[in-house]
């Protein structure tokens, strides 16, 4: 019975180790402000923030689900380096596919690029792939079609290469017009940003593997109980 228990609790702990690298979803909340004029400009605000970006490997290739919330929109500004989105890729081989922006899509339609030379954003650093509205004008600042939602796909890598950090401590930067109903910089444009620090758990993995290692444990209880 000792060693059903173990072997039970184990089975779980490996199963889950062992799927963790194909089923690996992170997810990112952009709370950094760098937007000016703004009352949170250089400062942080509490989750949700502005939004998230969840990567998702699937096979060879990450998913990418960027998404603003109250109102916020993407938009191009010189302070966000003139993309949508920024984050950091110099791997040989990457491209960018599949790449589409909800309710709404630029006319001229959307790019990627990977292992770019040094993109700035103001506050937030350099970075080296990059979506952006294919024509530049379709996208600047006001004039630029609703799109709260961006979603993408790098092809030939994994989550974990994706989540590097630059120099300023930044994974990833999305330049956004504010809502009406984000309070701290209603009206006014700029880039938010998502470091490290922002990651969201996930609940159900964690939940399934402390019940593995709670096994564990009373197996162990059983074993040494008088």
């Amino acid at each position: 019975m000792k060693k059903k228990c173990f072997g039970a609790a184990l089975l779980v702990i490996g199963l889950l180790l062992a799927a963790a690298p194909s089923a690996r979803a992170d997810t990112f909340t952009f709370t950094s402000c760098h937007i000016s004029g703004s009352t949170c400009e250089g400062g942080s605000i509490a989750a949700p923030g502005f939004g998230s970006v969840t990567l998702t490997q699937d096979g060879t290739s990450v998913d990418f689900t960027v998404s603003l919330i109250n109102g916020d929109r993407f938009v191009e500004t010189g302070a966000g380096g003139g993309e949508l989105f920024l984050f950091n890729d110099t791997i040989a081989g990457s491209t960018i596919t599949t790449i589409a922006t909800s309710p709404t899509t630029p006319a001229g339609g959307l790019s990627g690029f990977t292992n770019l030379a040094p993109v700035h954003a103001d506050g937030t650093g350099d970075f080296t792939a990059s979506v952006e509205c294919t024509v530049a004008s379709d996208c600047n600042g006001g004039s630029a079609p609703t799109m709260n939602s961006l979603t993408f796909v790098v092809t030939n890598a994994t989550v974990a290469q994706l989540e590097t950090a630059n120099t300023n401590g930044n994974m990833f930067v999305s330049d956004i017009l504010c809502g009406a109903a984000q309070t701290q910089c209603g009206g006014l444009t700029g880039p938010v940003d998502a470091s490290p620090s922002s990651a969201v758990a996930e609940p159900n993995s964690l939940i399934l593997l402390g019940a593995g290692f709670i096994g564990l444990g009373m197996c162990a209880r059983r074993k040494f109980k008088p």
